[in-house]
């Protein structure tokens, strides 16, 4: 009876009796005479079977729940008939996730749109980088590239301060990133348009660096460069390099440039068409670096202090095949005396590039010091060394010149300290 109970509540049962809906009384038994219909499948309906027959009496009256009733359930979405209904089964019983999500989908979207209207981002001025450590941007009306650098951990050494390769290796960049903004970069190395049509590329013949003080790890250092001209044939390149945050001066730079034939390795005029692209560039400025017009010596098998069998590698080597101008800097001091280095540190240099190298060449490294006692360095103030770095058969790479200054005492309180061992 539970079945049968269970069975009318989800479908409506619809009969035609032909007896006048008399049953039987016989031993409890029921049965509904159908008037010979029989069930039959349709497209559009559902037709169900149920049999199921039972009987019980309540106060004394036989109540008969005997079925044997084709159902059939019409999925008619034409018909207009309101006692017709679908069957409920688990499927259609559950939310319509897609109303859920389209939901979901507007109220994200409003919200985006939201976020994105917001003006959180903060405000700089014209003269400020947009990104502190990108590629740079060009500002003064066109004359001055400007890049930020900040120092890292591989970039100080033992005095926790930036070594003067790194500082050279920030003036090199941005003098290259300098022509690669203003769109005269070619397919060389810092040539212009011209300059690659005729095989010419710059190679730097003088250089002079002052470093009032050096960047520690995490300083943000901030670099001006431009262009002017020198002499009939020269271009000068100018760097100041300063504390982004204070704009305190750390280094001042000058250098003088010149033309050479990639193929033939011979210096030449500057032509029409390059001089046409670079002069618009130019700045009528002095340089930042008093010129030393003092006459750098050669110096001889008579140095104080020489390193022999340099040799370069694969990575000195730049995109024109030559040793870039940087690594001369780091041979030259392979000959400085390490009491020197210990107690000093560099404050200004004049380069002489002579020469270039190769990747096959074997050089050597000399320093002369001058008037300094090397044995006695503690109240001996600013020493001056004579260097000169050559091939192994005498030809001169690079003069040069350098200035050092006593190291602060915070820079490196005990050289070489060990920590004592617990006890």
């Amino acid at each position: 009876m539970v079945t049968t109970a269970s069975t009318s509540s989800f479908f409506p049962v619809t009969s035609s009796d032909n007896n006048g809906g008399k049953s039987s009384k016989n031993g409890g038994n029921s049965s509904l005479n159908l008037g010979g219909l029989k069930s039959k499948q349709s497209s559009n309906g559902l037709n169900i079977k149920t049999n199921a027959s039972s009987s019980s009496k309540i106060n004394g009256t036989t109540v008969v729940a005997a079925t044997s009733t084709p159902i059939k359930v019409e999925n008619d979405s034409s018909s207009s008939s309101s006692s017709q209904h679908h069957p409920r089964t688990f499927i259609n019983q559950l939310p319509d996730w897609s109303m859920l999500l389209a939901a979901v989908t507007t109220i994200f979207l409003a919200a985006e749109k939201q976020w994105m209207m917001l003006d959180w981002k903060p405000r700089r001025s014209d003269d400020m980088l947009v990104d502190p450590f990108g590629i740079g941007k060009i500002v003064q009306d066109g004359l001055v590239f400007r890049q930020n650098f900040s120092i890292r951990s591989y970039e100080i050494g033992a005095d926790k301060t930036a070594s003067i390769d790194t500082l050279m290796n920030h003036l090199q960049e941005t003098a290259l990133n300098h022509v690669k903004t203003a769109g005269l970069l070619g397919d060389g190395f810092g040539s212009t348009p011209e300059m690659c049509k005729k095989n010419l590329i710059w190679v730097v013949t003088r250089m002079q660096v002052v470093v009032d003080r050096y960047p520690t790890w995490g300083d943000v250092v901030q670099v001006d460069t431009w262009v002017s001209a020198t002499g009939k044939n020269g271009m000068r390149r100018d760097w100041l390099l300063r504390d982004s945050k204070t704009g305190e001066i750390l280094t001042r730079a000058s250098s003088v440039w010149v033309m050479m034939n990639k193929l033939t390795r011979k210096l030449s005029k500057i032509p029409e068409e390059v001089r046409g692209e670079i002069e618009p560039y130019f700045v009528n400025s002095d340089p930042v670096v008093d010129e030393d017009n003092r006459k750098l010596t050669k110096l001889d098998d008579t140095a104080e202090y020489i390193r022999t069998g340099l040799t370069p590698r694969w990575s000195d080597l730049d995109v024109n095949q030559h040793v870039n101008n940087v690594k001369y800097i780091g041979w030259i001091l392979e000959s400085a005396p390490q009491p020197i280095l210990e107690s000093h540190e560099l404050h200004s240099m004049t380069l002489e590039y002579r020469r270039e190298c190769g990747r096959n060449s074997v050089l050597e490294s000399l320093t002369d010091v001058s008037g300094a006692d090397i044995g006695n360095l503690a109240d001996s103030g600013f020493v001056e060394c004579k260097h000169l770095l050559r091939l192994n058969d005498g030809a001169e790479i690079v003069r040069g010149r350098t200035e050092w200054r006593p190291k602060p005492a915070n820079n490196f309180d005990i050289l070489n300290q060990v920590p004592s061992q617990n006890t």
